[in-house]
């Protein structure tokens, strides 16, 4: 597959790196098709340790693609769901499975983030391994497609931030578990790829075992069955409501509102106690 919206750079420790900056590394189909074809070539090739996915630009990534012109021109070309049975059988398709795939990668990944990563951002990232993220790093979480923020920071954490609609800061992120490290934005990448290379060191095999037997834990714990019916139940009640979630999404071209995001992380800066 030739790529047009990512890089792939192969090695011992390769790299996934978004290439969208003017869109702030919004998700488009093609996007995500892509990233997905690099996920499974670098899990073929046996010269792969370690996977690190990034986003080019100040911003990991700012989620879904809901209408930049190279989209609409995809839709235009291969069609878009114009009902919900479509709708559930894209979505399942390119982001709820291609996340379970990406978290069960028989190799160690890592996402390296900086400023935005919402919504589909939180999604792919979650999806990882290990996250490192720089100073300015600013999480807003999803809770639809891939229902992963009760796993991520906690059921009652996932419920404060969701139902306020919060950014989470980067050293709040590490502080509940999602987000490894925090690195200056200069030094993230540099870190980054220094701690890839010390796990590229590591056997393959070894590394391969202690990631399933890690993602076998989750999974006895119920991990991929509450994924897999949250998703069923989100979309049967979404139907219900369709004809006013297809009137938001077209009047606004957006589902995340980032603005009122970033307002709810400074009431909680200002009025918490520290």
């Amino acid at each position: 597959m030739e790529y047009k919206t990512i890089r792939y750079e192969p090695g011992a420790v390769a790299r996934i790196i978004m290439n969208r900056p003017n869109y702030r590394n919004a998700q488009s189909r093609v996007m995500l098709e892509e990233m997905d074809d690099a996920f499974l070539r670098a899990e073929d090739d046996k010269k792969v340790i370690v996977i690190v996915l990034s986003g080019e630009g100040d911003h990991f990534s700012s989620g879904h693609d809901l209408g930049t012109p190279e989209e609409m021109a995809d839709r235009q070309k291969r069609g878009f769901p114009t009902d919900v049975r479509d709708f559930y059988s894209r979505a399942r398709a390119i982001y709820f499975q291609n996340a379970l795939r990406w978290r069960n990668l028989q190799k160690p990944t890592i996402a390296m983030v900086q400023g935005y990563c919402i919504y589909g951002g939180w999604i792919i990232a979650a999806a990882m391994d290990i996250l490192f993220a720089s100073t300015d790093a600013l999480f807003l979480p999803s809770h639809f497609q891939y229902f992963s923020p009760p796993w991520d920071i906690g059921p009652k954490k996932a419920k404060e931030v969701l139902f306020e609609n919060r950014f989470i800061s980067a050293k709040e992120a590490r502080e509940l578990g999602f987000v490894n490290r925090v690195f200056t934005k200069t030094n993230l990448e540099k870190e980054t790829l220094a701690f890839a290379a010390r796990v590229a060191q590591q056997a393959p095999f070894v590394l391969k075992m202690q990631k399933f037997s890690i993602n076998n834990m989750q999974d006895t714990m119920g991990f991929t069955s509450s994924m897999n019916s949250a998703f069923q139940t989100y979309y049967i009640n979404r139907s219900l409501g369709w004809a006013d979630f297809e009137k938001k999404v077209s009047k606004t071209k957006k589902l995340a509102n980032s603005n009122s995001a970033l307002e709810n992380l400074q009431i909680k800066n200002q009025t918490e106690i520290t």
